[in-house]
């Protein structure tokens, strides 16, 4: 089929793709292989379903999944009825989940059986809602309201049609502060996001189907296909977009069977898929999987891990003490990439194992800027390089359409610059001389402490270099002398051994005096969301109860 604009759809890529490598795989859930021709056949069902209740084109559906074969199904079928694939977090109850569906206008969900009690607690508020398909479970528990995902793939399938690269893709992200919000992606700028996975190929990214199958064709020929294994959660942009990528490459998605994330059962994942990319998100997965490699190392185990050629890292802090231990065991590429629902590849540290110099250290927050991006302070001032004055961090392409229903705070983050519309979700940052980025952090976070600003950020950078800390979140309290006070919340090593004064101690030397903690407070195990992202509020609220019982 063609695409009625002549722009191309991401459905009508896949299916030229699944045409000619049909017999490689397209996905592997817990070691289970679905080829390209069987992953097109039950999106096809799938879509036979969903068309048969009336979802069609603009049509909103929710994927309130976890990993699995389920979660690209379910979306390559939507994309096939020209409907909207809404990501929806597997965390959410009551209120939190009846908002999405009801801000999505919601028309379809795919859950998972676990979260049947979830679904059924908020239906009835739902009436937009046409169709529930249930995944997974026995098939005698299905309740009446709901459609069996095994049922559903028997459908007749649906005929392929055209369609249009307007189509959407919907990105929730939650973010620092007030309701998720649905950030409206179409599939040119989808595939535009896809620049930098086409280049190591020597390819362009296709603009018709035919493109994309002579590019699939000639990357299987070569045995150079995308493996790529999600150890984030795909209803999140760090494995989601990649993802889609991966796909568009003919390649194959991967997902493991624990739901928590496990070390261990990644590097078996590794080797048993001849994985070659992981999506992860820094720190967060980074230090217990070279815990995992460590505990190999000492036990004489030895992991096939040659097929893997790249850890892609975003949303977080991935810092230099990780990436080193990760490297010291497998000389892959580190791709640490600074970027947001609202904007991907906006700059990027590439760390390559192979070309490491001996004793060289590597950094946590110098990027260099992608080629659309660039640093802009107030009054719309492109930041000089080396003045070491702060600015925002802009995209200028690939952009997202916007915010779903909500045109002022698409203004405020897409704003035209110059005379041409960017991506500013309010990343800070300098601009060294020599053109490189230093991260300073999201400005959403930043503490004002005695009229100074302070990032989180790069106080939590300093804080991980400590030898007794794992991991940190840095935040701000209400303080009647300095407005706000810098308060870290830390977790140490499990044999770390520090206090207060001691960490408050070591990092004089490394921070100016108003960036140093206030007050440092211990817990035993940080709290972060799936996909490994700092649970911000959680900190302030466990920070602001100890504060206030000193």
């Amino acid at each position: 089929m063609s695409d009625i604009d002549g722009r191309l759809n991401l459905a009508t890529a896949w299916e030229a793709i699944a045409d000619v490598v049909g017999d490689q795989p397209a996905h592997s859930a817990a070691g289970v292989r679905t080829s390209w021709s069987a992953f097109d056949d039950r999106a096809a069902r799938l879509a036979g379903a969903l068309d048969a209740h009336g979802v069609g084109p603009n049509s909103k559906v929710a994927l309130f999944l976890f990993n699995g074969c389920e979660y690209p199904e379910a979306q390559y079928a939507t994309f096939k009825v020209r409907g909207v694939p809404a990501n929806v977090n597997y965390r959410y109850t009551g209120d939190e989940l009846a908002y999405i569906l009801g801000n999505a206008d919601a028309e379809a969900i795919f859950f998972d059986h676990t979260l049947t009690d979830r679904v059924e607690a908020v239906r009835e508020r739902c009436p937009g809602l046409k169709v529930l398909i249930r995944v997974g479970g026995e098939s005698a528990s299905v309740p009446e309201w709901a459609i069996d995902y095994e049922v559903a793939v028997t459908t007749d399938p649906m005929p392929r049609i055209d369609r249009s690269g307007s189509d959407l893709w919907f990105l929730y992200t939650g973010g620092t502060t007030g309701m998720p919000k649905a950030v409206m992606w179409d599939h040119v700028n989808l595939l535009g996001s896809m620049e930098a996975t086409f280049r190591p190929f020597k390819e362009s990214v296709p603009s018709t189907a035919g493109e994309a199958a002579a590019v699939a064709r000639r990357v299987a020929d070569a045995g150079r296909e995308i493996r790529q294994l999600c150890a984030a959660p795909l209803m999140h942009g760090t494995s989601g977009i990649p993802g889609l990528a991966t796909l568009s490459h003919g390649g194959m998605l991967s997902t493991m069977e624990n739901r928590s994330f496990d070390a261990d059962e990644l590097w078996w994942t590794v080797e048993r898929d001849q994985i070659t990319m992981i999506t992860m998100v820094g720190d967060a997965f980074g230090r217990p999987m070279v815990e995992s490699l460590d505990r190999a190392a000492n036990e004489g185990r030895t992991l096939d891990l040659s097929s893997l050629r790249l850890l892609l890292s975003s949303g977080v802090m991935f810092s230099a003490p990780v990436k080193e231990a990760l490297l010291d065991h497998h000389p892959c590429t580190i791709v640490d990439s600074l970027g947001s629902s609202e904007g991907t590849g906006m700059a990027s540290q590439v760390t390559s194992g192979r070309d490491r110099a001996p004793g060289h250290r590597e950094t946590t927050a110098r990027f260099t800027l992608g080629e659309h991006t660039r640093v802009f302070a107030d009054g719309d001032r492109e930041v000089e390089a080396g003045s070491g004055e702060a600015g925002q961090i802009a995209l200028g392409w690939p952009l997202p359409v916007g915010y779903f229903k909500d045109p002022e705070k698409t203004q405020s983050a897409f704003p035209v610059v110059a005379g041409r519309r960017w991506s500013i979700p309010g990343d800070w940052a300098t601009v060294e001389a020599d053109g490189a980025i230093t991260l300073l952090g999201r400005g959403s976070v930043c503490i004002n402490t005695g009229g100074e600003k302070v990032f989180p950020e790069e106080v939590e950078e300093a804080l991980k270099e400590l030898p007794a800390v794992t991991d940190c979140n840095v935040v701000g309290v209400a303080d009647s002398r300095w407005g706000e006070a810098v308060v870290a919340v830390v977790e140490l090593k499990e044999h770390g051994v520090a206090d207060e004064a001691s960490l408050r101690n070591q990092l004089r030397d490394r921070l100016a005096g108003y960036k140093v903690p206030k007050r440092i407070v211990f817990v035993d195990c940080l709290q972060r969301s799936p996909n490994g992202k700092s649970d911000y509020r959680w900190a302030k609220e466990y920070a602001n109860s100890l504060c206030a019982e000193n």
